[in-house]
């Protein structure tokens, strides 16, 4: 029998016509530059939208800062530059300066009093039972709901000098001396009423965000705490507080934006009176702008708020940052 060598056969003697070996399923393939590109392509419009509605109105109004732009220039088309002047108008201006400490102080003091609140109600829903914590989220959401010239309306008549309820209920009570008593004699007392307005209407948020950050703190802990012995600040102070400090910062945060450019309470309330007493750096914005027709003067005073706005938020904005640089 002879043995047939296939050898050759099998082998072929061309290297040039071997066929190709596919690329293994799952293996990395080189990105072509529309591929790298489509992301970017993808969120352009929305770039495109937010540079529009946002950075557009924040580029216009510092540019305004250095024009004089009054009833005149504004209906005449003349475009007339001043440079610094208008800053140095307001700077200048020692009432300007009342305001801004009267706003800085105003928005701390009802940034404080809400966050307490907030938290205290908070922490107030997890112990009570299921019946009066519906009650309670009911009522707040009532509250929140509530628009926002009606409740001012509402607080008008509370306060109010011969009608309101307050003055009433209190001269009931034996505090005789509150008969007649006018609760906006004074710019003070005007702008403590408009913050209990402002935190009344601030509570309900506040208080849903950190009971959501609290229902999520595992129970475990709190019987770790209470095996340990330890009381009930010490267990806030070692359980609670590290969970909801990161939400408490945000909330805070927040309220502190909102609360620093309220207008609408203040201007329906006493349109900044009596005499000015109840003047904060919004209500101060828009006389200038709207009531006196200094555009210039007014876009100034926004770059200014902008300015004091970001000092109060620097500790937060530096937190913020190094947190997330501590996640990567």
């Amino acid at each position: 029998m002879t043995a047939v060598n296939t050898t050759d056969a099998a082998v072929p003697t061309n290297h040039s016509s071997a066929p190709r070996r596919a690329a293994p399923d799952g293996a990395p393939r080189r990105r072509g530059a529309f591929d790298r590109a489509l992301p970017y392509l993808l969120l352009a419009p929305a770039l495109v939208a937010i540079l529009w509605l946002i950075g557009w109105p924040v580029l216009s109004v510092l540019v305004t800062s250095f024009r004089r732009l009054n009833l005149r220039e504004l209906t005449r088309g003349e475009v007339v530059w001043t440079g610094f002047d208008n800053y140095a108008e307001i700077l200048g201006d020692p009432a300007f300066w009342a305001i801004a400490v009267r706003t800085v102080v105003f928005t701390a003091v009802v940034v404080a009093a809400s966050v307490v609140a907030g938290l205290l109600i908070a922490l107030l829903m997890r112990q009570i039972s299921p019946v009066v914590r519906i009650a309670l989220q009911v009522a707040m959401l009532l509250a929140w709901a509530m628009p926002l010239l009606a409740a001012t309306t509402v607080y008008q008549w509370i306060f109010d000098q011969q009608y309101g309820i307050l003055n009433k209920t209190l001269v009931k009570v034996g505090f005789d001396s509150f008969a007649g008593y006018s609760w906006f004699s004074t710019g003070t007392s005007t702008l403590a009423v408009i913050g209990l307005l402002i935190v009344w209407q601030a509570i309900p948020f506040l208080a849903f965000s950190l009971y959501a950050g609290a229902i999520g703190i595992p129970k475990d802990q709190y019987e770790a705490a209470g095996i340990d012995g330890a009381s009930a600040w010490q267990t806030f102070r070692s359980v609670t507080w590290p969970e909801l400090r990161p939400l408490l910062l945000m909330v805070t945060f927040l309220s502190l934006l909102w609360d620093f450019k309220v207008f609408a309470q203040i201007w329906a309330m006493k349109k900044g009176g009596p005499d000015g007493g109840s003047t904060t750096l919004p209500v101060y914005q828009y006389l200038e702008g709207i009531s006196k027709s200094h555009f210039g003067v007014a876009a100034a005073v926004s770059v200014v708020m902008v300015a004091l706005l970001a000092l109060l938020t620097f500790q937060y904005l530096r937190r913020l940052v190094r947190s997330q640089e501590g996640s990567l």
